[in-house]
């Protein structure tokens, strides 16, 4: 792999990140791309996400793809929340 990118996105509660974390889950452990490589963990109330990709194109469809779905995510429980 030539590229590589880490980001911590940070939660408002450690209840979403579980919820956030879980959902994203299935995504890394079957990842649909041959061309990168995601990995997940959860520290204190962040959600670290490692994408290995092998270059800088498929690296950025990767992180587009995951933070889209943490997007989706997250508008979807602030959508439950207010009903």
């Amino acid at each position: 792999m030539k590229a590589k990118a880490v980001i911590h996105l940070k939660f408002p509660s450690k209840r979403y990140l579980r919820i956030v974390f879980k959902a994203l889950k299935p995504e890394v452990v079957k990842h649909a791309a041959m061309r990168s490589v995601a990995n997940l963990k959860q520290e204190d109330r962040f959600l670290v996400l490692t994408v290995e990709a092998k270059d800088t194109v498929a690296l950025r469809a990767a992180l587009n793809a995951y933070l889209r779905w943490v997007n989706s995510i997250l508008t979807v429980l602030d959508v439950l929340k207010t009903q």
